[in-house]
């Protein structure tokens, strides 16, 4: 079957599947509490999308060229029952890779279950290692180390090398990326430093906050020397650079700073099944009712085709010097 390529000539290779939008954490660059707080209206759960819509879902698009899915939010260790989809999603065929994002504060809890039920790889988010950053940033009053045993709990049911993905901002947390690039060297994480970005519309951004990539490198290499890695393949989003000591390697998302929109393969589902073809996108379409009113396969194979392949989308590329500008789809509500 050949593949299917948008008007730019990428495929879908990739899926990215919101669970829920729900979190129970504020970090203030995704869900600022300002804005996702007590009188905040998360969607019903009578909404969404339910494991069985989940899978199918999953099965028409690996039909269309995805092989890799991850799992998101929100929090997706909020979703009840967890391991029950991803048992569903493991054994689709073609399906070659199953992984989750997690801010990882219930990653203990589940670690071993998910790893069970054929979860392949997980990425924790960790902006911080000491615990007034890190409960100043993600706005909890749970401490660091709750984080830190879940990725060990990850580690020992065998989701390893578990990675760790820090979202830096200039002032805020930058003072960490020597004290994190130690920390995963010597522990044996995969790091990977994200430029922060100006996905939605609440979380404050402003350029002056942003760490440039080229500056992240040039710190890290000043403590361990470090060369740059060829990418596993072109759809892959961090630059990987190898310590020289042998110490593993570390990576970079440098997304504004040097855009990839160019070999961009992801697509994203909505906990309610609107397709989105952009992290940056103003509005999804609506698969949920084709489900809901009987559609067959066939017809939502269709539906994903036509969207996919009407698609331009280039945000960061074309990202002006003051940001973004329009109405966009917030980070928690489809997983980043």
């Amino acid at each position: 079957m050949a593949p299917l390529l948008d008007r730019l000539g990428r495929p879908v290779e990739d899926l990215r599947l919101s669970v829920t939008d729900r979190c129970n954490l504020r970090c203030r660059y995704c869900m600022p509490r300002e804005v996702f707080g007590p009188d905040h209206a998360f969607l019903p759960r009578s909404e969404l999308l339910s494991f069985e819509e989940l899978s199918r879902l999953a099965r028409v698009f690996v039909g269309l060229g995805v092989r890799k899915l991850r799992l998101t939010g929100g929090e997706p260790l909020l979703r009840h029952d967890l391991p029950d989809l991803v048992a569903q999603l493991a054994v689709i065929p073609g399906l070659e890779d199953v992984a989750l994002t997690t801010n990882g504060v219930l990653l203990r809890r589940d670690a071993a279950a998910l790893a069970a039920a054929g979860l392949r790889r997980i990425t924790v988010s960790l902006d911080a290692l000491d615990d007034a950053t890190f409960q100043q940033l993600a706005d909890t009053k749970a401490p660091v180390g709750t984080v830190l045993d879940g990725i060990e709990a990850a580690r020992e049911a065998g989701l390893d090398p578990v990675k760790v993905n820090c979202v830096l901002q200039r002032g805020v947390n930058d003072d960490q990326i020597e004290a994190l690039a130690g920390w995963a060297r010597d522990t044996g994480v995969t790091l990977r430093f994200i430029e922060f970005m100006d996905v939605g519309t609440t979380n404050g951004w402003v350029r002056d906050r942003m760490v440039p990539a080229e500056e992240v490198a040039q710190r890290i290499g000043a403590s361990w020397p470090i060369e740059p890695v060829e990418p596993d393949r072109p759809a892959d989003v961090a630059e990987r650079f190898r310590y020289l000591d042998g110490a593993g390697e570390v990576g970079i998302i440098a997304s504004v700073s040097r855009p990839f929109c160019d070999t961009c393969t992801r697509a994203r589902l909505s906990a309610v099944g609107e397709l989105y073809t952009c992290l940056f996108a103003a509005k999804g379409t609506d698969l949920r009712e084709l489900l809901r009113s009987g559609a067959t396969d066939t017809d939502l194979a269709a539906t994903v085709a036509a969207v996919w392949g009407a698609r331009t989308d280039r945000a960061s590329e074309l990202r002006a010097e003051a940001g973004l500008t329009g109405p966009r789809v917030e980070m928690s509500y489809i997983g980043g």
